[in-house]
């Protein structure tokens, strides 16, 4: 069934039938932190020992340490959106601690983050928490400084190494944008206790130690929470539309893919990967997007992306206007020659 039939058939069913798995679970929240947190720390504590042997057994560990960081986001993530707990003072503490271990500040990316909601898609209202995307007809009309700002940009060394290194560690210390002054407080908060972490961690193991560790955890798990939200948005056969004609039911079912993935990564993205459904409700929490996946036929005509068919979207640059599709800078020698 294609998305418009889609849209025309369960227009007025979609908001009823995920309105039942809007009910956060109290106790699968806090088992969630139970099993998450506490492993965190856990392995904190086997890196260390394993820095007195030697640090190339630090590293494999660090990589498990990352997984369990990107779940750590997903609770943060699902605090923003109000889901993870019924009271959102309960959503707010842990969202603001969640945020500590993932530097990153709890209610300036709320803000940020309920601009992508709104815009996703949209192609006059880009720019907001969103991977940057020229269409081609910018591109082509750009500056060669421009053309050079984005090309790098948009290098995979940049965009999944380089990039999110930076906004983790330094575009996330910074009140910038219009979040307004409790978007501006949670950054200085953030920063504040991310420093009295860091001290305290200093006199327990050492300043060095605790860069040693907690720098490579850091930059897995931004790398690989970038590469999940880049896919979740960029794919092939994936909807942009101008507000015009943008759509809201479309956009999440069209616009955000459903990222099918082996069940251990599942398990460490928080089932992320139905991200669809996330977007047609964003208050469904992260561990009942399964079970409204599987209970509801309709969410499982949306073509899954697989860890394989994901590499495609490397190859994506801009978007196609006339195409309605994302295409390579390759695609622009090809202009040349027609």
């Amino acid at each position: 069934m294609d998305i418009p039939s889609f849209q025309t058939k369960y227009e007025q069913l979609w908001q009823k039938i995920v309105a039942k798995y809007q009910n956060p679970h109290r106790a699968k929240s806090i088992g969630q932190l139970f099993n998450t947190l506490i492993p965190y720390v856990l392995l904190w504590g086997v890196m260390v020992y394993c820095l007195t042997i030697s640090y190339w057994l630090v590293l494999p560990i660090a990589f498990v340490a990352a997984g369990l960081l990107v779940r750590i986001f997903i609770i943060f993530h699902d605090c923003g959106h109000g889901s993870f707990f019924k009271s959102q003072k309960a959503n707010h503490f842990w969202g603001f601690i969640t945020g500590v271990l993932t530097f990153t500040p709890y209610q300036y990316w709320r803000h940020e983050h309920s601009v992508h909601h709104s815009h996703s898609g949209d192609l006059d209202h880009r720019g907001v928490g969103e991977v940057w995307t020229m269409t081609v007809d910018e591109y082509l009309h750009a500056s060669r400084w421009m053309r050079i700002k984005y090309r790098f940009a948009r290098n995979p060394i940049c965009l999944f190494i380089i990039g999110p290194t930076i906004l983790f560690l330094i575009v996330h210390r910074l009140p910038l944008g219009p979040s307004g002054r409790d978007g501006h407080k949670s950054v200085h908060l953030t920063n504040l206790s991310i420093l009295v972490i860091a001290v305290a961690m200093s006199f327990l193991i050492g300043f060095k130690a605790y860069v040693l560790i907690q720098l490579p955890v850091l930059m897995i798990a931004a790398s690989a929470g970038i590469w999940l939200f880049y896919v979740q948005h960029q794919f092939e056969g994936v909807y942009w539309e101008r507000n015009a004609k943008w759509d809201y039911v479309t956009e999440a079912l069209k616009g955000s893919s459903f990222f099918k993935m082996p069940k251990v990564l599942q398990w460490f993205t928080g089932n992320i990967g139905f991200h669809h459904i996330h977007h047609l409700s964003p208050r469904i929490p992260n561990y009942f997007l399964e079970r409204c996946y599987k209970e509801n036929p309709m969410f499982q005509q949306i073509k899954p992306i697989t860890l394989l068919t994901s590499l495609k979207s490397l190859t994506f640059r801009l978007w196609d206007e006339q195409h309605n599709r994302l295409v390579g800078f390759g695609y622009l020698r090809a202009l040349k020659y027609s």
